[in-house]
């Protein structure tokens, strides 16, 4: 595996680092649009998916930024949440622009984290 020069971290590492940042601002922004929606966008479970994935995804590249060796352990809880809440965001509606991309994006994180937690 090739290491990055300054930080130690792995290239598929930082990828997954990246897969995580972005899935925590898409999700924290699904959540304030679903919000904003209302009906349906803004049931409890939904809505506790969505914030239960910003904070897995950012704890998640924490882990892995500061090279715990646990950083295996939270990427597996993290694709499986990342799993969980791609499929709630796609039963909201892949008519909603906003549900799709952060769909996209869980299933994107949660193949990554799958791979570091292997």
């Amino acid at each position: 595996m090739a290491h990055t020069a300054f930080t130690g971290i792995s290239a598929e590492m930082q990828e997954c680092i990246n897969e995580c940042t972005r899935c925590h601002h898409i999700c924290l922004a699904t959540a304030s649009h679903c919000l904003e929606l209302g009906g349906k966008h803004a049931d409890p479970t939904h809505i506790g998916l969505l914030l239960d994935c910003v904070e897995i995804c950012q704890t998640s590249a924490d882990f892995m930024l500061r090279g715990s060796e646990r950083h295996q352990l939270v990427c597996r809880v993290c694709a499986d949440i990342c799993r969980a809440c791609a499929e709630s965001c796609e039963r909201m509606g892949r008519d909603d622009e906003m549900m799709r991309q952060c769909a996209e994006e869980c299933r994107r994180c949660q193949e990554s984290c799958e791979r570091m937690a292997a």
